[in-house]
């Protein structure tokens, strides 16, 4: 059957040749060499995601620019924290909800090292790193302390196998660690007990334990239809970077090299003994150190050394290569390299208007769906049966409860003036709502405009004024006429 198989690609290429077609189909001379797996995602990621995991973590250890990569990608799509407004109508029970979530926030790590803010900056690491991120949700006891019973364990995805495929008795299939019943839905994670590569942690080398699914969190961003793991966005930057580390170190250690010969001075022919390190009258040779030079004898002679330079070019091809890895990594140049000499006020505004689509896209549809809204249902499910919040009807009420819009922080301009002018002119046109306006700078329309009422009432308070026009100061009351003076009253 395979032969068959094999056979009718054979004669199928036969045929594109002869008549023609995509060329990029063709095994013509250009594409000779040109040979492209045809296995599932899921295959190519069981044979090479751990060792492009382990090599994105080396880059980043070792070099600057992917260090910096993954540090300018966080701190973009996470900021300061993807902060939660309510939409329940009620203002106070709203307050209510919206405090004891700041106060669980902090409480939120397992590991007690970061906030649920951070939580979310470390999980946008690893995905850029590694593809994915699991969140285990961990019940807690009343007698914990905590402001709601629940917190969050995240683990990296090396606690999840690759190579763990099995069929099991019941008919539930084990994929790359993914547990599967028998119409598809996942139902567990068999995890690892201790990271494989954690030496310091004695024993459960090995060993899984299995996880239901509605305990784990997978936060993953596929490629591909049917992907089950995720994979490093440093996967088609990884050889650059690499290669292009490698060639600077080499030119570095060139130049060095080159710097340490500043002379070389010719004697005339001696013998020297065994040891290298004394001529034939126990002096010593000269030592290797930068800029170093001796009085030289009668008969001596010295020549300067003339290092060749790195050439004219180093700069251009540095330039051109950290070009394509910032287009592999979705980072523009400067964001990749901290480089701002070619940067001006339009290129540097296109590329962040560009970047930050991305950014958006990933912030909604990866943050925000998988990890944002799922923790807060999770939180405020535990916080009523906590009774920590009283909810009325909440069983009935539940989607009108979780209701929620999820904001990522401002974006900062280059420019800031002319876009708060853009928007206001926005706002004064009705093409936009001052709503959608506070919005999109990461804060709550309503908590905003409490918070500016409540600062005019205070000034007005203490008669400051800022940025406003002055009170109106009240007309004086005119003092009665004689004629409209009152009667004296009538004496006794």
């Amino acid at each position: 059957m395979k032969a068959l198989q094999n056979l009718r690609q054979k004669l199928g290429r036969k045929v594109g040749a002869m008549i023609g077609g995509f060329e990029g189909g063709l095994s013509a001379r250009r594409l000779k060499t040109f040979a492209a797996s045809r296995a599932h995602v899921n295959t190519l990621i069981q044979a090479a995601g751990a060792d492009m995991t382990a090599r994105a973590r080396y880059l980043i250890r070792n070099n600057g620019y992917a260090a910096n990569a993954v540090e300018s990608w966080a701190g973009n799509a996470v900021g300061t924290g993807i902060k939660p407004s309510s939409g329940i109508a009620d203002a106070v029970l709203k307050d209510r909800v919206q405090r004891l979530w700041l106060r669980w926030t902090d409480e939120s790590d397992a590991e007690g090292l970061t906030d649920f803010y951070g939580q979310q900056r470390r999980a946008a690491r690893e995905l850029f790193i590694a593809g994915e991120v699991f969140f285990r949700i961990r019940p807690r006891r009343p007698e914990d302390g905590l402001s709601v019973p629940l917190q969050l364990q995240m683990l990296p995805a090396e606690m999840l196998p690759l190579n763990h495929n099995q069929l099991l008795e019941n008919g539930h299939r084990i994929r790359q660690g993914i547990e599967f019943d028998r119409i598809g839905r996942r139902v567990a994670y068999h995890f690892l007990r201790r990271h494989p590569g954690d030496i310091t942690d004695p024993g459960l080398a090995g060993e899984t334990v299995r996880v239901p699914a509605e305990m784990v969190l997978h936060i993953v961003d596929p490629v591909d239809a049917g992907q089950l793991r995720g994979v490093s966005r440093f996967s088609p930057a990884l050889v650059k970077l690499f290669l292009l580390d490698q060639y600077d170190d080499a030119e570095l250690d060139r130049k060095k090299v080159a710097a340490m010969f500043v002379g070389f001075v010719r004697r005339p022919e001696r013998d020297f003994d065994n040891g290298g390190e004394t001529d034939d009258r126990g002096e010593p040779l000269l030592p290797l150190e930068p800029g170093q030079l001796q009085i030289l004898d009668d008969g001596e002679d010295i020549t300067f050394s003339t290092p060749a330079d790195v050439g004219g070019n180093y700069e251009s091809f540095q330039y051109r290569t950290l070009l394509q890895v910032a287009a592999a990594l979705g980072l523009p140049y400067a964001n990749l390299s901290a480089d701002m000499l070619k940067a001006n006020y339009s290129n540097t505004r296109a590329a962040l208007l560009e970047f930050r689509r991305r950014i958006e896209a990933f912030q909604h549809s990866v943050l925000v769906f998988q990890l944002c809204r799922a923790v807060w249902a999770r939180w405020m499910d535990t916080a009523v049966l906590s009774g920590q919040l009283d909810l009325p009807d909440y069983e009935q009420r539940r989607a009108d409860y979780l209701d929620c819009s999820w904001l990522p922080p401002r974006w900062d301009w280059v420019d800031p003036l002319k876009d708060i002018r853009a928007e206001i002119n926005a706002i004064e046109a009705g093409l936009k709502s001052r709503t959608q306006a506070i919005a999109e700078r990461g804060f709550d329309a309503a908590m905003v405009d409490a918070e500016i009422a409540g600062d005019h009432r205070r000034e007005d308070s203490l008669g400051l004024r800022f940025g406003r026009e002055p009170a109106p100061v009240p007309a004086p009351v005119p003092a009665p006429t004689p004629a409209q003076a009152p009667p004296p009253a009538p004496s006794n």
